[in-house]
Parts: structure tokens; sequence; C-alpha cells
């Protein structure tokens, strides 16, 4: 019997019951790793830490790497950017047949807000308030990618974000702490579903721990300082949402934090994560970001890298080489024990256990199970869903949306026609131009051809106005303009900042000649973009604003809905939009000065506020306008007083006052007055969803407990301290507190 046929039988005997009820069945799993690690070569051990990438999508720095070379020599655990069922077959096949023990390989995939059907980008599914619909999507993306051999995702990304500037800011929740765990939780759950011995789940990977999205100006990849308590208080608690949630995998961030790059801090992975989280999978490094600790002056050499990530508790090097290279030498020179190898080896193995890759490691290589899968009718439909319920109505001057099916419609913009920004960023493996539909697609399943009158005027970015006559004279000819203007799609996600938050480019120019030219006429700016802008001039130039982010293959569809009213908009703002770039890093949940602003007298001298422009955004986080209207009253608590072992019951009358039914996203928020660190003037601590029929009337009901309110403390202990606390339950996070309860002893 050889080593290969004695790994099979070995697994035979000790996991035939494993896969009845894979969660029920740790100490299995990790006998069977036991067992496989006894048989293995430390070079072998080493292998199951390497990470390469198949070339299929170009995600980082190019690292040329003969992979299938590697994989021969039992040298690479984890495959990136490969996918297709007959791709990761036939890779995974030279794993098990042509290794001495032919343990499988892993093959993961930014699946971001999508596989196949992509939905709206993640800034998007935030907008729509709805963590099922954040669920539904990430399960739908679950089933296409496993269909197509992928095992991981590397998703959900959890950093807050204040800064439009960055351009990873599209690729998450937005800048509120309680809205991203919520989502966090959503993600994971939709990912890895309640089996992960299921062979339509994937791992999911909480990423980029710790504090990318404060990247210093906004510049990607760029340095980090903070103090602890804003760490813990606004930047950790998604991340221990997801270990919660029971979130398999991490991926390290590539900035540093106080000094100390990601991939090599052992005081968040191996301090928080591992010992006060008590976190049990593996942490990944993103792309080459191990060896990245070489320019950031932390690390000497590969070498020196290798030590300084393994030490750290980065148990995987994702395309960097260094572990391959230099862990053995190492381990031989006495640097690492070898006991920390072995311990990354054994999280990866029991990973791969987990998902049944031993009991069969083609299992998600499924050809027929593929073209069964991608593109379901009932996956399209939901992403049309989502792409509706995602987009924000900004602005409705005069009762310009929605539009009325009998007009004639200038159309006009450079994303009007397009199939292929419509995805946006991490566009996955989406058709772009055979699967996605445009917004004059939409368009034409409400109007006859006639009725719509079409001219691109200019593109996204170039400075060519010779189509502005063109857009000009189809705006006379119609009797609604809908300008459809924003980003290219590369303009945000990774390596993709911008110090100019304006719409790129001529198209602001293209906005102030067709009002010229029909001062009189309602014009509709609908927008596809990954981050806030800066809409200072827009709001005066048109009637409406629809904020519809890149809203994905079925964009044009939910859009389009929403546009004529098959849909009434319920999407609210989960990141702030600032009035210029000189107000950013700007968020709703900041802290007081000494001298703050009073509201009886807002230009009062020697306050901390600009000479140039308001302290105020140009649209608040929450904020969100609907065809029709809501109004809220009798705000009611259950007691003034509450003491630290009871609950706070607040409830609120919300009625649909207007002509349309629709949905209202309802919030909670609180104001902790005093505390041992200043607190926020605002937290957001609830939401609710809910649907009135227009003169409808709901009761909605919020419980607030003591957990609801601690914070890390001056001292660092997660605690509550007695005190007055503010409370409002409101449309918007722009308000004013009037009701107050106090927290004893």
């Amino acid at each position: 019997m050889n080593s290969k046929q004695l790994v099979i039988a070995i697994f035979a005997l000790i996991g035939s019951c494993c896969y009845l009820n894979a969660q029920n069945a740790p100490s299995i799993y990790e006998a069977q790793v036991d067992s496989l690690m006894n048989l293995m070569t430390l070079e072998e051990k080493i292998g199951q830490t390497v990470m390469y990438g198949g070339g299929w999508d170009k995600t980082g720095p190019f690292v040329d790497t003969d992979f299938e070379k590697y994989i021969k020599q039992g040298s690479v655990g984890a495959m990136l950017n490969v996918y297709t069922a007959k791709a990761t077959r036939d890779l995974q096949k030279i794993a098990i047949e042509e290794t001495r023990l032919g343990i499988p390989l892993l093959f993961g995939y930014d699946v971001i807000h999508g596989h196949r059907t992509i939905f709206p980008i993640n800034l998007g599914l935030a907008a729509s308030w709805d963590p099922n619909l954040v669920e539904q999507s990430s399960r739908i993306a679950t089933e296409e990618a496993s269909a197509e051999g992928l095992h991981w995702t590397f998703a959900p990304m959890l950093d807050i974000a204040r800064d439009p500037r960055w351009g990873r800011i599209s690729e998450g929740a937005g800048e509120d702490v309680y809205l991203t765990s919520i989502m966090a939780k959503a993600y994971v759950k939709g990912f890895q579903g309640d089996d992960l011995s299921k062979h339509n789940t994937i791992l999911a990977c909480a990423k980029h721990f710790v504090g990318y999205g404060a990247a210093q100006a906004g510049r990607d990849y760029h340095t980090v300082n903070m103090g602890e308590d804003e760490l813990r208080n606004v930047y950790l608690p998604p991340f221990k949402a997801a270990v919660d949630a029971g979130v398999e995998t991490f991926m390290t961030a590539f900035n540093e934090l106080n000094g100390v790059p990601a991939s090599g801090n052992k005081y968040i992975f191996r301090d928080i994560l591992r010992g006060e989280w008590d976190f049990k999978g593996f942490v990944v490094s993103d792309y080459t970001a191990i060896n990245e600790m070489i320019p950031h002056g932390f690390a000497t050499d590969s070498t020196d890298a290798a030590r300084l990530g393994m030490l750290a508790g980065t148990d995987m090097d994702m395309m960097g080489h260094v572990y391959r290279l230099h862990l053995k030498e190492l381990i031989a020179a006495g640097k690492i024990d070898l006991e920390l190898v072995e311990a990354s080896c054994r999280k990866i193995l029991l990973a791969k256990f987990k998902l049944g890759l031993f009991d069969d490691p083609y299992r998600y290589s499924d050809e027929a199970r593929q073209r069964e899968t991608i593109y379901k009718p009932e996956f399209l439909k939901a992403a049309h869903e989502a792409a509706a319920a995602s987009s924000v109505l900004l602005q409705n001057n005069n009762n310009a949306l929605p539009l009325d099916k009998t007009k004639t419609i200038a159309l006009i913009g450079p994303l009007a026609k397009d199939e292929y920004h419509i995805n946006g960023n991490w566009g996955g493996a989406g058709d772009r131009k055979g699967k996605s539909v445009s917004i004059y697609e939409g368009l034409q399943e409400y109007l006859k051809s006639n009725q719509i009158i079409y001219a691109k005027g200019c593109d996204i970015v170039a400075d060519d106005d010779t189509g502005f006559q063109d857009a000009i004279n189809a705006a006379k000819q119609a009797d609604v303009v809908l300008l459809v203007m924003g980003e290219d799609h590369g303009m945000s996600g990774e390596a993709a900042s911008r110090t100019n938050l304006k719409i790129p480019g001529i198209q602001p120019k293209l906005i102030k000649k067709i009002r010229e030219a029909v001062p009189n006429k309602k014009i509709v700016l609908l927008l596809m973009n990954g981050r806030p802008l800066n809409l200072s001039e827009e709001v005066d130039e048109v009637d409406a604003i629809l904020e519809a982010w890149f809203p994905g293959t079925m964009g044009g569809n939910g859009v389009t809905d929403v546009l004529f009213g098959a849909y009434n908009p319920s999407g609210k703002l989960t990141v702030t939009f600032p009035r210029n770039v000189g107000q950013v890093p700007i968020y709703y949940n900041m802290k007081n000065t000494g001298r703050p602003i009073p509201e009886a007298n807002p230009k009062e001298d020697y306050k901390s506020n600009y000479i140039d422009v308001q302290n105020t955004p140009l649209f608040a986080f929450g904020h969100g306008l609907s065809y029709t209207t809501f109004n809220y009253s009798d705000l009611q608590l259950s007691a003034s007083q509450i003491g630290v072992g009871d609950t706070l019951t607040a409830t609120a009358t919300i009625s649909n006052t207007g002509n349309y039914d629709g949905h209202e996203v309802v919030q909670l928020y609180i104001h902790d007055k005093f505390g041992s660190i200043t607190r926020p003037v605002k937290e957001l601590k609830g939401f609710q969803k809910l649907f009135l029929k227009k003169g409808e009337s709901k009761t909605v009901t919020f419980t607030i407990t003591v957990e609801d309110l601690k914070y890390y403390n001056n001292e660092h202990k997660f605690d509550v301290e007695p005190g007055e606390f503010e409370i409002a339950i409101a449309p918007s996070s722009d308000f004013t507190f009037k009701n107050t309860f106090i927290l004893t002893d």
C-alpha cells in the first residue's frame, strides 16, 4: 500500500460518519487532520500555506509563477483566480493524482457582489438597509461560484470607510459600525450557509484586518495611525461580528497600523483575533502583502518578511513566494518554531475537511451543475429587485420623478447605453457585454421607441464636447431630460483613489449647457458611481437626482422600475455625501469639539467651523427620499430611568401621509452625553424597514439594553457608564435630539 492509498484508507476508517452531520463532528475532522499530518513531510506542510494565482484575473502586481510545477511538488495549498468546473477539475486532478499524498487544492476568487449574476456594488446593497437582501445576494453568488469549482471568496470587506477619496469605499457597507456589523453577519451566513459540508457553500473571508479604511488622505495602501479607543470602538466591531457569525477565514490588510504592517502585526492577530476572540479559522495575507513589509521598512528582506508573517499569525501567503522559499530555512535556523507552521497547516487542512474536499475533491467541479446554475432566471430576478432596492433618491424637486410613460424622454449621457461599467468594480465573472441590461434597454420596457431620443453627449473622461449639440437638440425635442452620468467602473475599487470628487470629465459642463438650453424642463440626473460625489453644483442644475451606484447585471431593469414608479425608492445612504472634498473626512457620528457651533447662532465667531462652507454635509447618512411622505410622531419611552439590568423600550408612530405605498427605513439613534472618553454626537443603534400603504400608520418598537450602551472606555474595558443619554427615532441622521433617559448604577 503506497502513501496515497494509506491516506484514503485512514480517512475512510476515521471519517465514515463524518459527512452525515458535519456541523456536529469537529473532533472527527481534527482527528483526520492529525492523521494526515503524521504522514506529511515538512515541505508538504509548508506547501499548504502557499497560494498562487492562475492568471485569469489581475488583482495585484503580476507574479510569474509556474504553479503547475509547484502543485505537482505538493508545494501549493490554494489557488486564486481560477474558476469554471473544468478548469478547477483539471488543476485539482494534478493535486490528487500527481502528488504523493493527493491533498486537494482550495480554490478562491473575489466573489464580492455576485459571481456571474452581478448585484449592485456592496455600498449600494448596504443602501437597501436590508440584511435579508444582502444574505440572498451572497447566497446566489455562492450557488454560482460553487458550481464553477470555487470553495472560497475573499469577502465580505468590513472596513469602516469615512473618506470617499478611498476607492474601496465601494466594496463595504459605509461609515457606520452598527450597520456594517449587521451586514457582516448577513454576508457570512449567505456565503457559508448552515453546513459547510454541502457542495453549495463556500468559505467567507473577513477583510481587511484592520484599519484599512482609514488610510491616510484616502490613498490606497497608505499609512494608518489611530488610538486604541478608535480601533476598538470603530474599526474592530464589524470583524468581531463576523467571528460571532462563524466566519472561517480572515485576510490581512495592506496598511500598517501604528507603525506595524498588518501582515506582521502580532497584536491584532495573535492577541486580539485569536486570544481575545478565540478565532479558530485561518488567516490569509492579501496579495503579496507579506512581501510588502520590505518597502514598508519593517522587514529587511523576503526571509525576514516570511518570519514576521508567520510569527504574527498569517497562516497563508497569497502570491508572495516567501513561505515556500524561506519557512524551512527559518525553522532550521531556529528563527521560528515548527509548531507555528504546523498550526497554520492544520487550520488550512481543517477547512478543506469541513468543505468535504477529502471526501470528494471534485464535488464542486461539476460541469452539468454549472450549466444548470449560472444565470438562473430566479437569480436574475433577485438582481433586478436588488438594483431597485439599492437606489437612493437624493433629490426630487417639483416631483420630477416618477417619470410619465406618456412623455418623450431625452436620454443623454455616456452611461445611458452602457452595459460594461454598470457591473461596477469587482464584477466577478459577470458577462459585461452579453448579459448586462443598460438603462436604455430598461427604458424600452416602459416606452415606445419614438418616445426615446438618445444622444451620448460626451464620454466619461475624454475632453471632447463635439457631442454637446446633439444632446442639446435632444433635450429641446423631449418633454423630460434624463441624464445618465457618473464614473468609469475602474474609478472606484482597489488602487482607485481620487482627490476630485466631482462627476468626472466634462459631464458637469454638459449638465449646465442643457439646463441653459431648456431652463423650464424637468431634468433628472441618474448617477452610476462607486463613492459619494460632490454634487454641490448639480443640485441647483437638475430637478431630481437618483443614486443608482453601479447596479449590476439587471441594473437597467431595476433602476427604470424606480424611474417610472413601479418601485417606490426606499434606499438610504450609508455614507455621507460632502459639499466638497475639503470637508473630507466627514461622517455623521463625529465627536464634538470644545467649541461646537451653536444651533441658535451658527455664524458665531471662534467656533469649530469653516469660513467658506457649512459644516453640514450635502446629503446626510441615512438620507433617502420616497415618492410618498412619512410622518414620525408620538415617541414614547418605557421609562425615564433604567438600571444596568433593565431594558428600555422606545416606540414611535410612522404614518404614510402621501399618495404612494412605500417602504421607510426607520432609524434609532442614541447619544451618550458624558463619558470617560468623549462619545460620538450620534450613534445608530437599530433600524427597521417598514412597508406602509398610503394612509397607513404603524408603531415601531426598539428595545435598548445595556449591551447597546457599552463601549471601550479609558481603561480599554468594554463596559457601560451610568449617566444621561439622548435618544431619537428618525428618518435619517439629520435631526436634533429631544428625548433623554438616565442610566443608573
